[in-house]
């Protein structure tokens, strides 16, 4: 019994085995299927996960970030570059681009905020834990999506070069945004007569039936 004991003891006392870091310029990183990784980061690279694939912080500089089914990370940032999140792909805290599309198939998860500058949003059949930001993509959460801190499109800093068109904010079939949906500037919103949202402040929702709303 004592030695059953300590071997119980030894196993809990013992690290686990700490996953590569993965440092790169130029250049891409790929993790096969399956294969676990810790920290991965590079510069004018993308980064991609096989199927089941997991890591820890993953960070790109003009590059994009694609998670393939089932794959797992704690966070997801690129600059210049958007972030694909296959069916069941998880993050676990944040995602965030700043000018890049950002992208979650049906059963994929986000469990803090989405956030972009630039590019649109897509949340389809998806969960979001946090918020959803933007300042100057469209928006488009629907076939049961669900998005939990509300939704929020920020108004532009800095010089305007021009008036560009508001962004389309969709909020479709069986869909739902719990929270406020906050809008500091124009944008166009269309509220699917199935989908539930929180309180509205900043803009003025128009209903709709059918399967997309109007152009």
């Amino acid at each position: 019994m004592r030695h059953l004991l300590l071997a119980a003891a030894l196993a809990v006392a013992l690290p686990a085995v700490a996953q590569e870091d993965i440092s790169k310029v130029n250049s891409s990183i790929r993790i096969e299927a399956g294969k676990a990784a810790g920290d991965l980061g590079t510069v004018n690279g993308g980064i991609r996960l096989g199927d089941g694939a997991s890591a820890r912080e993953v960070e790109t500089v003009n590059g994009g970030i694609r998670l393939a089914r089932g794959a797992k990370v704690e966070t997801a940032e690129t600059v210049n570059g958007g972030i694909e999140l296959e069916e069941t792909a998880i993050v676990e805290r944040s995602v965030e681009a700043v000018n890049g599309g950002i992208e979650l198939a049906p059963g994929a998860e986000a469990g803090g905020d989405v956030s972009n500058v630039n590019g649109s949003i897509s949340v389809r059949g998806a969960r979001v834990g946090g918020r959803i930001e933007t300042v100057n993509g469209s928006v488009t959460i629907t076939d049961g999506a669900k998005v939990l801190g509300g939704l929020k499109v920020e108004k532009p800093s800095g010089w305007s070069w021009g008036k560009s068109r508001p962004p389309r904010i969709v909020i479709g079939p069986d869909s739902e945004v719990a929270g406020e949906l906050v809008f500091e500037r124009e944008v166009e919103l269309y509220v699917h007569a199935s989908a539930k949202v929180g309180p509205i402040s900043g803009a003025t929702p128009v209903r709709y039936d059918g399967a997309n709303p109007p152009n």
